[in-house]
Formats: structure tokens, C-alpha cells, sequence
């Protein structure tokens, strides 16, 4: 199953990002911000909020002399012997800090064998995560998750989906017409928030926004009550921006 996948500018910096922790990482004894530019052929316009945001996340320390070496979340993953479970963790402390910096319960999912499968969230009782009363994995004609998802796959990907799992009318919005779907996934830009207003549930509006790693297809969402709906736009804008930590954390 190909994916249709473009770049996002998220995913261009988690790759940026990428390159500076491997040039620290490679440097013991710690790098100048000098050599850093150097080295990754990064401008400090470029370089200068990677590192606040490498440091923010744990992956880098700066030292008393303006150097910069390999952090406590880096070495952590790359000491232990569950390395799946310290990478967990790191990123339930990043949606934790996502779900505080957006006001909103936030989700990470990912498109495994042909489904949808919702691996983590960080909800609150602020932020209370949306009740799952029809199964994600048959409603991703209804849910921003689903549609997210199946948007990042090639025209056959999202049909073969569709020809499994019926689109149930789940509310009054819900789309239940296949052409219609597909129609309106081939038309969304793929740096775009895919938006559920209240397509899924009466009185839950959503948010969707790729968050591709590798061949993986992933997306990072978010739900609001209804009556928050005025922010759900930006709230999912800033949801997108700051994406490239989790990035980061899966390609670690």
C-alpha cells in the first residue's frame, strides 16, 4: 500500500533537528553553536530554535562554557534496555505539554495493518479526552484521527478501507457517502488540519494533523467540547507547529 506523503514543516524540522543531535551526539567533549552551523550547514535563524527546542525536550544540556552535549532524555534512551518503554515516555511527557500548551485533550495515532489504533493521549480533567462510543477503528469516516489517516494513504489505500469497514451515519453531519470522502481526502492539503465538527459525536469538535514517520503513517489530533469550537482552529495550528518533538522522539 503506497502512501501519499509531502513533507511537512514539522517533519522538515524533526530532520533538522535529527541532523544536530547526531553532530552533538558525536562530539563528547560538546560542540559550539559555531560548529554547530558549521557542521549541519544551518543558519542561525534555523539553529537557534532547534536548540531551545532540543534542550526544552531533554535531548541536549549546554554547559557552563556555551558548549553543547548530549542530554539526560538522550542517554536514558540509549541506555536502557527497554528502550520502547523510555521512548514512551518521553512521548506521553511531550503530549502532557502539548494537551497544556493547547488547552485540549491530545492524541497520537497511527494506521497499523489496515486500521486505525490510537497508541497515547494526555487528557486531563480540563481536558477531558472524547468518549469513544463507536469503536475508532470502524468510524474513521466520521473521526479527524480517521480522516487524517486514511489522507495520507494512495487512492486504493483509502478505498480498500472503506470497502472493510461501513460509514455508519454516527450524527446528523456524519458523511456517509464513500465518493464524497474521497473526494474531499484527494482535495486536502497535506499540511492541513482535517477538522470533525461533531461528525463523531454530538457536542465534540476535533482536530487532525499528519505527523508521517518513515513509511509510518501517524497524526497527532485533538478534541474540544463544543462550546470551545471558536478555538479549535487554532488550537490545532499550534498543535501542528509544535509536532517536530514527537517526531523527533520516534525517528531517536
Amino acid at each position: 500500500m503506497a502512501l501519499k506523503h509531502e513533507p511537512t514543516t514539522p517533519h522538515h524540522s524533526a530532520r533538522e533537528a535529527l541532523r544536530v543531535l547526531e553532530t552533538i551526539a558525536g562530539h563528547a567533549d560538546g560542540v559550539t553553536d559555531t560548529a554547530l552551523a558549521r557542521r549541519t550547514g544551518l543558519g542561525d535563524r534555523r539553529l537557534t530554535p532547534l536548540l531551545l527546542m532540543l534542550r526544552r525536550e531533554g535531548y541536549v544540556e549546554r554547559t557552563s562554557d556555551g558548549a553543547y552535549v548530549a542530554g539526560a532524555a538522550l542517554a536514558l534512551i540509549d541506555s536502557t534496555r527497554d528502550r520502547e518503554s523510555a521512548v514512551r515516555e518521553k512521548l506521553q511527557q511531550t503530549l502532557d505539554r502539548l494537551r497544556d500548551s493547547v488547552g485540549a485533550a491530545v492524541y497520537m495515532s497511527r494506521y497499523v495493518d489496515g486500521e486505525i489504533k490510537v497508541d497515547q493521549y494526555a487528557a486531563g480533567p480540563t481536558t477531558p479526552v472524547v468518549h469513544e462510543w463507536v469503536d475508532f477503528r470502524f468510524s474513521a469516516h466520521a473521526t479527524a484521527i480517521g480522516k487524517s489517516l486514511l489522507g495520507q494513504l494512495d487512492r486504493d489505500g483509502r478505498r480498500d478501507h472503506l470497502a472493510r469497514h461501513k460509514m455508519a451515519r454516527l450524527t446528523s453531519r456524519t458523511i456517509t457517502s464513500d465518493k464524497l470522502l474521497l473526494s474531499r481526502l484527494e482535495s486536502q492539503p497535506p499540511s492541513t488540519p482535517v477538522l470533525d465538527l461533531q461528525e463523531y459525536a454530538v457536542g465534540t469538535v476535533c482536530a487532525a494533523v499528519p505527523i508521517p514517520s518513515g513509511s509510518s503513517v501517524g497524526c497527532l489530533a485533538l478534541s474540544l467540547p463544543v462550546e470551545d469550537a471558536h478555538r479549535l482552529r487554532q488550537a490545532a495550528d499550534r498543535l501542528h507547529r509544535h509536532a517536530a518533538p514527537l517526531l523527533l522522539s520516534l525517528a531517536i
